[in-house]
């Protein structure tokens, strides 16, 4: 097991909390994978090193974008802008923040290993005016670069070259560097102590350079594999906050006096995808050719599926029906559109035989059991349904990082899945970071399609997305957003399945903010 503690916090970190010490003491199922910010784009990892370090642009209580680290800019033409940095930012090292680190810091998100390539994919060319003054140009008009600059987070050239960390460590190789489990951000936490897989503490940053709305002293993070142990440490009381609940542990926790369930929607979609690139699947009893490259086969997936019956028998309630990648409230989004394809086992029947299987077929599938709420059940719902058709799947469960190493590991192998149950957050309010990230051809050089595990590719929406990158008008730009998401769900290219709520539990001693891209947070808790 790899641990760091600062050396000078050995007797803070050890000792017992003074009586007026405001701590947080809260858990999730499973660990940071890393707390390098370019290394990964799960919204756990990113939520948990945003406390730690800061964009350029930051998001509020509500998600508008505000500054951060620049305190102003400029849309100099539809292709510059100019940002200006916030003076007396320091890192936690000491170190003053330059324009010097924003240079480094987009050299780093592009090197090998970085999966925010495509965050800062449309930035042509950067160059620092001077210490505080950086100008950008990209390639072409670019309506989204402040939504892409609020995923960015600056790190310290001074401190990563010193501890050979210029560029991140690949997950899916199963690298680790010095940044994996140390830190030197300019976020209102510092990294106290930090043992993979047991515990990560936070210290409050005292030379943070905002106004203070949260009261913590420290954090201290434990992951809990066994969802039992995460209802039992808050009722307990070892625990001052879960994230997210067990679908079974909901009512009595909320029934109890002095704890609270804290609900609400998410930006996350819920989908099925499959191998649609290869020309032979890894897992299947069909030889010689990819069902899944026919359109007609993924249909009678979505229609063999009764999405009703796993709200109400798997979800509990806690999820809402999903026929779009993108939730209502997204750039794009049309409610006409956000319908499933209604349940009809006869016709995925008809569906698959007329594609060639009219006695069905044996397929794998790979499932996380610790990434979504209720993932594994719900697969194992799907296999239920799907076998109703003539499906056989033979279902491979397994922890999120084995899971992503497998159906994310990097080229020139690609994925190691055939069928595959994944979740997406529409970050940015806008559906055109899903599509490019999704759904567009994959293109290294142009960092696009950079999660479009299925091998998707489909050149009229290839074009409709070059056409909305560049557009500015507004109504235009909605209106090819919907163009491309009717055409995603036209070639049934993913499966839907529900937009699944957050579900968190507290202590009545402790005030949070909630937000619906999935973050936690730490500069708006306040312990009473």
């Amino acid at each position: 097991m790899r641990r760091w503690l600062a050396g000078a916090a050995l007797a803070v970190a050890l000792a017992p909390d003074p009586a007026d010490c405001a701590v947080l003491r809260w858990a999730n199922d499973y660990d940071v994978r890393s707390l390098d910010p370019y290394a990964g784009r799960e919204t756990f990892q990113r939520s948990f090193d945003s406390n730690i370090y800061e964009p350029l642009v930051r998001r509020s209580r509500d998600l508008a974008l505000e500054p951060a680290l620049a305190e102003s800019w400029k849309e100099l033409a539809p292709d510059r802008w100019r940002f200006v940095l916030r003076q007396g930012v320091v890192f936690q090292d000491g170190t003053p923040l330059t324009a010097d680190d924003v240079l480094f810091s987009l050299t780093r998100a592009r090197a090998p290993g970085s999966k925010i390539a495509g965050i800062v994919a449309t930035i042509a060319e950067a160059r620092a005016l001077d210490d505080r003054t950086i100008e950008f140009t990209t390639n072409g008009p670019d309506p989204r670069l402040l939504d892409r600059l609020s995923e960015w987070p600056i790190m310290s050239r001074r401190w990563c070259e010193a501890h050979d960390a210029a560029a991140p460590a690949d997950l899916a190789r199963s690298e680790v560097n010095y940044a994996a489990d140390h830190a030197d951000g300019t976020g209102p936490f510092l990294l106290e102590e930090r043992v993979p897989d047991a515990r990560t503490v936070l210290a409050a940053n005292p030379r943070w350079w905002d106004k203070r709305e949260h009261n913590l002293d420290r954090v201290i993070f434990t992951p809990l594999a066994d969802p039992g142990a995460l209802a039992a440490g808050l009722e307990g009381g070892s625990l001052d906050m879960i994230y997210d609940v067990p679908s079974q542990d909901i009512d009595r926790i909320a029934a109890q006096p002095g704890f609270r369930i804290i609900e609400g929607p998410s930006l996350t979609t819920i989908f099925l995808g499959f191998d649609e690139w290869r020309s032979e699947l890894l897992d299947s009893s069909v030889k010689g050719r990819n069902p899944y490259k026919d359109r007609r086969v993924r249909e009678a997936f979505a229609r063999a599926i009764d999405e009703g019956t796993i709200i109400a028998k798997v979800m509990r309630g806690h999820a809402t029906p999903a026929g779009l990648l993108v939730p209502p409230g997204i750039e794009g989004y049309d409610r006409a559109l956000d319908v499933r394809p209604p349940y009809d086992p006869a016709a995925a029947r008809r569906l698959l035989a007329a594609a060639g299987y009219a006695n069905g077929f044996a397929t794998g599938m790979d499932c996380p059991t610790d990434r979504y709420l209720n993932d594994e059940a719900v697969c194992a719902e799907i296999v239920s349904m799907l076998a109703k058709v003539g499906i056989k799947v033979n279902l491979v469960a397994q922890g999120r990082a084995a899971f992503f190493a497998k159906i994310i590991p990097p080229p020139p192998q690609g994925m190691q899945t055939s069928f595959y149950l994944m979740g997406w957050s529409a970050q940015g309010y806008d559906a055109e970071g899903v599509l490019d990230t999704l759904a567009a051809t994959r293109d290294a050089a142009r960092r696009e399609g950079d999660f479009n595990i299925a091998g998707y590719s489909n050149p009229k929406l290839d074009a409709l997305l070059a056409r909305i990158r560049g557009e500015t008008d507004p109504k235009a730009r909605q209106a090819l957003l919907r163009d491309a998401l009717a055409l995603l769900k036209s070639d049934a290219a993913y499966i839907p399945l529900h937009r699944q709520d957050f579900v968190w539990a507290a202590r009545g001693t402790v005030d949070l903010v909630q937000r619906g891209d999935g973050s936690f947070p730490l500069r708006f808790v306040r312990m009473k």
